[in-house]
């Protein structure tokens, strides 16, 4: 039955397919992902697919009395799902000291620490990833997305090494699928995050099982236009050379040559693009926000995102406009990458 409805999946498209693969993954070994919005209808009837098709293990946070009622409601079995009332909590007070003695000389006081984590359900989830308590966390469907990747950043933080994490959509149309980094976190990156945007965004492409071809966009073609903007991103594109010299990725290029093979054979025989590019680079946040939302709208894609990148525990973000399926796709996702930090 499961080969069945993964067939009927692929012949209703390519979004399908590939969300499909990634469930598959997540089904293997299901991790524990907190839900720090946990009396949301949309995140209730979610919990019901995750448990259904053995997806993820689900923790809500919330008024358990709130979450019960509502779930009766809408003739939603949690099953054995964990709820956790961060006021009524046991591990409150240790939380409490964890977060005081990661901002205490930020200016948080042992109360703030306390208060913050009794109200703001991100906050103790995040704190719940850190401490092992959870693998991954979502959240943001009744949220904007700094209230999500503040406590985040604060609590979880950054992988060694990196400068920043950064964000990334998958755009999935009906034949192929590509991917836009960053959308969603760095406005004006240097030459250093452009470069560590496109190694990330290459090894996420890989964990979908796509082989990435890795595009730095830019107004100019390999030196056609010499100015500061684009001499970063050609800096930015010898980074990435010089730190993964097995990814196919060139730059600076526009993005109608990164797409165009007859372009690329006529004019630029030299790039290892071959006019087609998966995995888009942009050079600021302005550009790759606006693309992946023209995208979606005019490409009729679907949008399985935002992806966040390199953080040391995944932490993953919803937007106010997703409906069920997005947020099961993103729980995967979520799932995915537990897995794959129990692996590093």
């Amino acid at each position: 039955m499961e080969k069945y409805t993964e067939h009927l999946e692929a012949l209703q498209g390519r979004s399908k397919e590939i969300m499909r693969t990634m469930i598959n993954k997540a089904k293997a070994a299901p991790k524990r992902v907190v839900f720090p919005e946990g009396e949301e209808d949309k995140i209730l009837r979610s919990v019901q697919v995750l448990l259904d098709e053995r997806i993820a293990i689900p923790i809500l946070i919330g008024e358990e009395k709130v979450i019960r009622e509502k779930a009766n409601a809408l003739n939603i079995e949690l099953r054995g799902t964990e709820i956790i009332n961060p006021r009524k909590s046991e591990k409150l007070n240790a939380y409490s000291e964890v977060l005081f003695a990661k901002r205490q000389r930020k200016g948080m006081t042992r109360y703030d620490a306390r208060r913050r984590l009794q109200e703001d359900g991100n906050y103790f989830g995040a704190i719940m990833v850190e401490q092992g308590d959870a693998d991954a966390l979502l959240s943001g469907i009744n949220a904007h997305y700094p209230d999500v990747i503040l406590p985040a950043i604060e609590v979880v933080g950054k992988k060694d090494g990196l400068s920043k994490v950064h964000g990334l959509y998958m755009m999935v149309f009906k034949k192929e699928v590509v991917f836009c980094a960053d959308t969603t976190v760095t406005i004006e990156p240097t030459a250093e995050e452009l470069a560590e945007t496109a190694i990330l965004a290459a090894e996420q492409a890989q964990r979908f099982d796509i082989t990435p071809r890795v595009a730095m966009l830019s107004f100019s073609n390999f030196g056609s236009v010499q100015h500061p903007l684009t001499q970063k991103v050609k800096k930015a594109t010898e980074l990435v050379k010089e730190r993964a010299p097995e990814l196919t990725v060139d730059g600076e290029i526009q993005a109608n040559v990164a797409l165009d093979p007859e372009i690329v054979k006529s004019q630029y025989p030299f790039s290892n693009l071959r006019g087609d590019a998966n995995v888009f680079i942009f050079p600021d946040l302005q550009s790759g926000n606006i693309t992946y939302k023209m995208l979606a709208k005019l490409g009729n894609a679907v949008a399985v995102g935002p992806i966040l990148m390199g953080m040391k525990k995944p932490i993953h973000v919803l937007q106010r406009a997703d409906d069920v399926s997005d947020i099961v796709n993103m729980a995967a996702v979520a799932v995915n990458d537990a897995q794959m930090n129990e692996l590093e």
